[in-house]
């Protein structure tokens, strides 16, 4: 059976068992980031259109990392927000070195 998590400080340290292929985190590093860029861009120059491409970016990175490298079902499917939010924080985390990309 399944684990249920209930937090997102409780899903977080399984959210990272899901990603330690290196290729996986650089894809989810340069999806998410690429996410931020676009968001950016958007909100700047009112390209409110190009929000639409948010989604494709972030979750193609993702998924080809979860598919090809991870070997593994992507937990948006089972905790959308807990994944989505821990996408963030993973992101932030290698930016700052508190996680590694190997």
């Amino acid at each position: 059976m399944e684990k249920k998590y209930t937090s997102l400080k409780e899903f977080y340290p399984y959210y990272l068992t899901e990603h330690q292929n290196p290729t996986s985190r650089i894809l989810h590093f340069i999806g998410t980031g690429m996410v931020l860029v676009v968001l950016a861009a958007a909100l700047l120059w009112a390209k409110y259109a190009w929000l639409a491409a948010i989604p494709v970016i972030g979750y193609g990175f993702a998924w080809v990392g979860h598919f090809f490298f991870e070997k593994n079902k992507p937990a948006t499917f089972t905790y959308p927000f807990y994944s989505l939010a821990s996408d963030f924080i993973l992101f932030f985390d290698l930016l700052r070195g508190k996680e590694k990309f190997s």
